[in-house]
């Protein structure tokens, strides 16, 4: 099977995903910069949420550019992270809306680190069907980061609880850990 329709599909998902996140920023009533102010933690949350979605974008397109096969259960992988991220605009909403209160914030981590582990999925279900001596395979290698991050947002859980800046400079530090797009995959792809 070949991966155009993955990749089209998948591409149309993300921008509605980004999409459905701005039309939920609201123009105020008032012409001053003050009218402004009460929308600063919406702004926030979406501007967190679209670096998410464009750095899995990102991440998402080099992956798949080392795909070689696209099996059913990769269909079913890929549909599994889109449905974590399809969840990114009622978090990011629910938190921008609560001025980043402690349990809005912890569901935000909870979805954050669900995308990670469907990510991780995809990744390996995309190497089951590529084979262990895969482009992909050997771009990944143990995936430290992939790890780290999931291992990062469920710190980030709890600890929302007792400070959600805490939680949430762990959610900016792992988005700063990955925007750069995964060079690993790069690095083994032959180059033109």
């Amino acid at each position: 099977m070949h991966k155009t329709r993955l990749e089209a599909f998948s591409d149309g998902v993300l921008a509605i995903i980004i999409t459905i996140m701005v039309l939920e920023l609201k123009v105020p009533h008032g012409e001053s910069l003050e009218a402004l102010l009460p929308l600063c933690p919406v702004f926030f949350s979406y501007v967190l949420s679209f670096i998410y979605v464009g750095i899995y974008w990102n991440n998402h397109h080099h992956m798949l550019h080392a795909t070689r096969m696209v099996s059913g259960s990769v269909l079913w992988a890929n549909l599994h992270l889109l449905f974590w991220l399809s969840l990114l605009p009622f978090v990011t909403g629910w938190m921008g809306e609560n001025h980043f209160s402690a349990l809005p914030t912890a569901l935000y981590g909870g979805v954050l680190m669900m995308a990670a582990v469907a990510y991780w999925l995809l990744a390996h279900t995309i190497i089951a069907a590529d084979g262990h001596d895969s482009l992909l395979a050997h771009a990944i290698g143990r995936d430290r980061k992939g790890v780290i991050s999931v291992v990062l947002y469920a710190a980030a859980i709890p600890l929302a609880f007792v400070s959600q800046w805490i939680a949430q400079a762990i959610y900016v530090g792992v988005s700063l850990m990955w925007l750069v797009p995964d060079r690993r995959i790069e690095r083994v792809m032959p180059q033109p």
